[in-house]
């Protein structure tokens, strides 16, 4: 597995993709919280937490996370090589963790340099250090969940067809469904509006960035990761045989 993922990181910063990610995902962040008027900059609302980054996020590695799992098998299948990777001494579940990981390492190392937000928004509180600490760690816990189940539905789709565009708005579109869609749904069956907020992504992630861990928020992101990259196995099994 560990050759996998380094094939993986390897290929992406052999090409433009690893750079572009991560300066895509900076400087879209930097604009919109510390340039761009409007109400997620963080300077206009007066007050020392990193919210608006927390809230903004999600929609961008809605696109980015696709853009970057939508080659991981589509490439393989389209050149023809997945035939070879799949005959390597590797199991599927290694081949396919390895992919994971990998995609999962470049999106981690896009988001530790706003780290920095974190002592600007210390530095800039009245009084200096008036940051709930807690919350924003919970958040970035929030954060990395949220980019596993993202990844592995990136890594699902790219097993549905050679083409990476389609495996890019399919990945899209399974991704704002179960982040966005439930909560829509929500409003449409008032009654039931609790128990469907809790099939989606969203409410999780809003959960563990109150700053307090729950299991079940835990659990949720822990099987819909499992559940997409089983997906990506049984697909990768059928292609096989």
């Amino acid at each position: 597995m560990k050759s996998i993922i380094l094939r993986e990181i390897k290929s992406f910063f052999g090409s433009p993709i690893g750079y572009l990610v991560i300066g895509i995902f900076l400087i879209l962040n930097g604009l919109f919280l510390w340039v761009f008027e409007g109400d997620y900059n963080i300077l206009n609302t007066g007050f020392a937490d990193l919210t608006p980054f927390f809230t903004l996020s999600p929609w961008i590695l809605l696109f980015l996370i696709p853009a970057v799992t939508m080659r991981s098998f589509s490439d393989e299948k389209k050149q023809g090589t997945l035939e070879l990777l799949l005959t390597k001494p590797l199991g599927i579940w290694e081949i396919v963790s390895g992919k994971f990981f990998g995609a999962l390492l470049l999106i981690v190392m896009a988001v530790v340099p706003t780290f920095i937000y974190v002592w600007i928004i210390y530095s800039l509180g009245s009084p200096v250090g008036n940051i709930d600490l807690g919350s924003t760690i919970g958040s970035y816990f929030g954060l990395l969940f949220l980019i596993s189940a993202y990844s592995a539905i990136g890594i699902y789709t790219s097993t549905l067809s050679e083409n990476q565009i389609v495996a890019f708005i399919t990945a899209v579109f399974l991704c704002f469904l179960l982040y966005f869609g439930f909560d829509g749904l929500a409003t449409v069956f008032p009654s039931f509006s609790t128990f469907i907020s809790t099939l989606g992504m969203q409410d999780h992630y809003k959960s563990i960035s109150r700053g307090v861990i729950d299991t079940r928020d835990i659990i949720y992101f822990i099987s819909i990761t499992i559940a997409f990259l089983s997906f990506t196995i049984y697909n990768l099994k059928s292609f096989k045989s």
